[in-house]
């Protein structure tokens, strides 16, 4: 086995461990997913498929929303790439694209390597479509958010805050990343999960006020 595929069969036997049993959406096949779709955006764009590989693989370790803090997080993450991979500009650069990836309502700063927006667009592709309406409602009923609620006004409520329901978040983030996608063919895959997305919408509307289309 080369060194290649056994720091890969290492991360992976590592994310299952510590996400194995996670029911927020951020379980070992959503890492699955976005490590298949980083190595298909990987090949069309002629990246590093080692450190696109692992970036995917190890991307939610760190997560603040499953750790004590950020810090702790990529802690863990730069423990594991140290006592794994030898080359330390593979551990800077998946370092560097772990830190600055999340969404984190907008804020972050455009990832500085191709590499970085390639796992970026693989996370985020993963957010939308059947997939990320999916994994919006486990993410909700894992913090005990409700599905909808439509009298609320959520204008000055903080992103990610408890207060926040299901279908709201679609407007907070989902339906905003099909413009935020990095790269030419991310963005092509994504216009239909959008599309989806915004399909679903509409239904979920309809049946929330009984007003659906006669047959």
């Amino acid at each position: 086995m080369d060194q290649h595929k056994m720091v890969i069969g290492q991360a992976e036997r590592f994310v299952q461990e510590e996400l194995g049993t996670d029911r927020s959406g951020h379980d070992w096949w959503h890492i699955h997913r976005v490590r298949n779709m980083a190595l298909r955006l990987a090949r069309q764009e002629q990246a590093d498929l080692l450190v696109c590989e692992l970036a995917a693989l190890l991307h939610d370790i760190a997560d603040e929303k499953l750790n004590a803090s950020k810090e702790a997080g990529l802690n863990k993450v730069s423990v594991w790439l140290q006592r794994h991979v030898s080359d330390e500009d593979v551990i800077h650069k998946i370092m560097s694209i772990i830190s600055t990836m999340s969404y984190n309502g907008g804020k972050n700063p455009p990832m500085t390597t191709l590499e970085g927006e390639i796992v970026q667009d693989a996370d985020r592709l993963d957010a939308i479509g059947a997939i990320g309406i999916a994994r919006t409602f486990a993410y909700g009923g894992s913090k005990g958010r409700s599905m909808h609620e439509p009298e609320r006004d959520f204008s000055n409520m903080d992103y990610r805050s408890e207060g926040n329901t299901s279908i709201h978040h679609f407007y907070e983030k989902l339906l905003k990343l099909k413009d935020l996608m990095n790269t030419d063919y991310a963005r092509q895959l994504a216009e239909s999960r959008h599309a989806f997305m915004q399909q679903y919408l509409d239904q979920f509307y309809q049946e929330w006020d009984a007003a659906d289309k006669d047959a």
